[in-house]
């Protein structure tokens, strides 16, 4: 079986290059994250013809999160159980279901802007309510995963130059610390380094160049619980979806299960 999470940054822009990579890498189910639309606006129709089912939480605007399956969604959840608001909205940021023998949750967690921010202080309270979420279905016999853009680098060696990085987001104590926390709950990040290259990032910011010169992060995070980790057999991002025209400033990450 494979599970694939991807951070589009537009279904709308970056839609013939999400139908051609669906038929070449053939994912079973794949988390996007950004979709930038509303739940009508959602490719249903041409993601149907590829076999695809699709579990839509979206409103429009910068967020938006989506599951496409071949092996069934059942007991769909959309939006984050207790999740906290921000400036007076629940945010499309998470979605979950049951895609045949697994239970999946796409997420993309608020960039937090700059330390300090309200932002940053909403997206600590969406890691801790993401942690809460999980708690049942990664404490189950059932391979469980969170899937999406955490917009957090785990480690130090996720980010291309920590100094570039002194005093923003994606790297502080705080959100890391979260982040471990989400791991003490059963949770294992499955993708692990190194893989086959040095720096496995998964964003590179379209500025400066940042593609070709590996000015890179590893924000977009699977996280599997004991059953899970237990089948997985490849893990990889793809990194030849970040190259050329039209492109997301993120890449694909795949993991292939025994399951």
């Amino acid at each position: 079986m494979r599970i694939a999470t991807w951070n589009v940054n537009s279904i709308t822009a970056r839609l013939p290059r999400l139908l051609a990579w669906l038929e070449s890498s053939a994912p079973d189910v794949l988390c996007l994250q950004e979709a930038k639309c509303t739940e009508e606006q959602f490719p249903v129709d041409r993601l149907r013809e590829l076999g695809y089912e699709s579990a839509v939480n979206a409103t429009g605007r910068w967020n938006g999160v989506a599951l496409l399956s071949r092996v069934g969604l059942e007991d769909v959840v959309k939006g984050l159980p207790d999740g906290p608001d921000y400036e007076g909205v629940q945010e499309p940021r998470a979605v979950s279901a049951t895609c045949g023998p697994v239970r999946l949750w796409s997420v993309y967690v608020p960039n937090g802007r700059e330390v300090g921010h309200d932002h940053y202080a909403y997206k600590l309270r969406w890691l801790q309510a993401l942690r809460a979420a999980v708690a049942t279905d990664s404490a189950g016999a059932r391979p469980f995963a969170v899937l999406g853009d955490f917009n957090v680098a785990p480690t130090d060696e996720d980010v291309w130059d920590l100094s570039r990085f002194e005093g923003a987001t994606h790297v502080t104590p705080g959100e890391r610390a979260e982040l471990a926390a989400l791991r003490e709950g059963g949770l294992s990040d499955v993708v692990p380094r190194p893989l086959k290259y040095d720096h496995p990032y998964t964003y590179w910011d379209y500025r400066e160049l940042g593609f070709p010169k590996n000015k890179g992060m590893r924000i977009d995070l699977v996280y599997g619980n004991r059953p899970f980790e237990a089948a997985v057999k490849d893990s990889y991002v793809d990194r030849e979806e970040r190259k050329g025209k039209g492109a997301s400033d993120h890449a694909p990450v795949v993991v292939d299960l025994d399951v």
